[in-house]
């Protein structure tokens, strides 16, 4: 039974919870097509058990609302919705009210959430079983963190996992390990801007759902595409769950405090509802043909195309809406600096087809807010026309793939890619110089938490899944990765060392590329998933960073120290304009492109098929010399300069050392970055 409370019709204009007094609140939720909205408050104590049902008693539009007080009406007390309507599947209408929904717009779970069998179609009442929304604090304890705006030019940023990152590092304490609260810590402050990482880039941190295929396997939704909660900072992440909101934001003010940005990996394109027959969890219980995208001949079938049995619509005004208050939220309240976004194709298609200039785009092109944060998009989705990398608004940088397929390739010595990875180093000016784009919108990287760690990529040419428990049948098989010679562990010293200068030649090519460069974390210290390119559903030691350093993953992250450091200590590495091959100030070009006798490289040169190696020269005296054949070869330096060899990836333990004459050998599989005295 509840006990007494009052209610009014209150207002359509905020949706989800709003905070009217100490012990009211109005409460408003969208659906077209409902009859009636009840609100739903459960027992503090025992969750399962189901207080009371109130039906809300204003509708403006397609808004229900109402303003309640009483006793109950507390910061943590749980809640959720039932809603009425028809059950007309043919025509793209589910409505059940034996199904308890989560709010579209709560900002705080009680607990991670799971599938359970009772969210399916039927009559089952999932009240009891499903973990629920509770009402959040009047107030956040924390102020808001006052975001950074780092310039582009100066940003490198770090792809991490909230839990992974610190479940296994001994600086952290043990009660705080894999928390928002273990990622605020000094000893990760201190590592990362070691690094000179300027931003972190948090796989996703909204509340998502466990799947019923992983709970049966022992398994769960690790990385977090599967989103229930679009505000609500996910909840097994905190040390204290109750104390959620305040953490994340204490974690956020301690990552602005070491210099660091923070870049949340949000999932906008699908939700964790699943395919037509999938869990009721929120949405399709509001109104399944708002929120998704059906073909138009067929409304009881979803329009797929991100893989995951459904795709929202953000065409729809109140969807669109719900993003747009999501982004603002995790911005004006939770201080994040920016978003990436998964599949971001799907959220400009209009209504089939992909472009520039899609409601979505321009919502945050107008946006005061919105379009002052860093934009990154995922350039592609499973759909027909699904590839756009190059082709997204100027205002937004891009996952560069093809940056990252180009070297893989050049490193593992295919044929045909040497004008490619010209193009690639500087900027990519093929995708991104047309509507006023510079290199810097061009997001450079080698590996993400998507497909093999920088390890993996030279010790296995085949994916091994098997722990996923789907027959090793999951993740991409198109890796373009190698073994030299043996597939994953092995003791021979030689192939041992090849691997190691190929991770040094990859990451070398990454941070001294133009563009902004994209670290896995990890990668600087020689992590390995034992060959799964697809690990996210492994919470455990797949996953897990390993802060236990040998010699090699030491030697390793050293080694990008010194990258770290020449990438700062020049701005040729930064650049905001394309380089363009002409004389600057009259005097040298800005780049040129030589053969390794020396001389200039001709059509012919670039058209060599086999022709593995490339050099260059940037203007006051940066001279690369990259190797991928399995010879050495001989490069002529530049005339007219002192020159010193700063990396050597065949040598790491080289830098500073003088040139002795005016050709350098190069080792096989290796790269060689020189700096004349005129760049002192």
């Amino acid at each position: 039974m509840l006990p007494p409370f009052h209610i009014l019709p209150g207002s359509p204009d905020r949706p989800g919870v709003t905070w009217t007094d100490a012990n009211a609140v109005n409460l408003a939720v969208f659906s077209t097509h409902a009859a009636a909205v009840d609100f739903c408050l459960f027992d503090r104590e025992d969750p399962a058990h189901e207080l009371g049902r109130i039906r809300l008693p204003g509708r403006t539009g397609d808004m229900f609302h109402g303003e309640i007080s009483g006793e109950l009406i507390t910061p943590g007390m749980p809640y959720g919705f039932r809603v009425h309507g028809p059950y007309l599947p043919e025509n793209g209408h589910v409505f059940n009210p034996h199904k308890l929904l989560g709010d579209p717009y709560a900002r705080q779970f009680a607990a991670p959430s799971a599938f359970h069998r009772s969210m399916l179609p039927g009559r089952v009442d999932s009240g009891p079983h499903v973990t629920k929304a509770v009402l959040p604090p009047l107030e956040s304890d924390v102020p808001t963190p006052t975001r950074l705006e780092t310039p582009w030019e100066d940003t490198m940023i770090c792809e991490l996992h909230v839990k992974g990152y610190t479940r296994s590092l001994p600086h952290v304490p043990e009660g705080i390990r894999g928390t928002y609260a273990g990622l605020a810590h000094p000893s990760v402050l201190d590592h990362l801007k070691a690094l000179g990482i300027t931003a972190v880039q948090l796989l996703p941190v909204h509340q998502h759902l466990d799947d019923g295929f992983l709970l049966e396997r022992g398994l769960v939704n690790y990385w977090g595409y599967n989103t229930l909660g679009f505000f609500a900072p996910e909840a097994r992440y905190a040390a204290d769950p109750a104390n959620v909101i305040n953490e994340f934001k204490s974690m956020v003010e301690a990552f602005h405090q070491a210099g660091i940005e923070v870049i949340l990996d949000v999932v906008y394109n699908h939700t964790c509802e699943g395919g037509w027959h999938g869990p009721m969890a929120a949405f399709r219980g509001f109104d399944n043909l708002c929120y998704y995208r059906t073909p138009p001949t067929d409304q009881s079938q979803y329009y797929d195309v991100t893989g995951c049995g459904n795709s929202l619509d953000l065409n729809h005004p109140r969807v669109l809406q719900l993003v747009v208050d999501s982004l603002r939220y995790w911005v004006e309240e939770m201080g994040v600096d920016g978003f990436r976004f998964d599949l971001a194709v799907t959220l400009g298609r209009e209504p089939r087809n992909f472009t520039r200039r899609a409601g979505f785009f321009k919502a945050l092109r107008c946006d005061p807010v919105l379009s002052r944060v860093k934009l990154i998009a995922e350039p592609w989705d499973l759909g027909r026309g699904g590839y756009q990398v190059g082709n997204f608004p100027n205002y937004w940088s891009e996952l560069n793939g093809k940056f990252r397929d180009a070297t893989r390739r050049f490193w593992r010595g295919d044929k045909r890619v040497l004008g490619e990875m010209a193009t690639r180093l500087t900027g990519s000016e093929d995708l991104f110089r047309h509507n006023g784009r510079s290199p810097l919108n061009s997001i450079n990287f080698i590996t993400s938490h998507d497909g093999f760690t920088l390890r993996d990529l030279v010790s296995y040419n085949e994916k091994h899944n098997l722990a996923n428990g789907e027959e090793n049948r999951d993740g991409d098989s198109h890796n373009q990765s190698f073994n030299h010679g043996i597939e994953g562990e092995t003791d021979d010293p030689v192939i041992l060392e090849l691997r190691a200068r190929q991770q040094r030649n990859f990451l070398t090519t990454l941070f001294l590329s133009q563009g902004v460069p994209f670290l896995t974390a990890g990668d600087e210290m020689n992590r390995t998933q034992g060959g799964n390119n697809n690990a996210y559903c492994q919470d455990n030691e797949i996953s897990w960073l390993n802060w236990d350093l040998d010699e090699s993953a030491a030697a390793l992250r050293d080694f990008v120290l010194r990258l770290v450091e020449l990438r700062h200590r020049h701005r040729l590495f930064r650049r905001s304009k394309f380089l363009t091959g002409l004389p600057v100030n009259g005097g040298e070009p800005d780049i040129s492109w030589r053969r390794a006798d020396g001389a200039r490289m001709t059509e012919i040169d670039w058209g060599a098929p086999h022709y593995p190696a490339l050099s260059f020269a940037l203007e006051c005296g940066i001279f690369m010399a990259l190797n991928a054949s399995h010879e050495d070869l001989e490069f002529a330096l530049p005339e007219g300069k002192t020159w010193h060899c700063e990396i050597d990836t065949a040598h790491p333990e080289k830098s500073g050392v003088p040139a002795d004459g005016p050709m350098t050998w190069v080792t096989n599989l290796s790269v060689q970055v020189w700096e004349s005295e005129d760049c002192w």
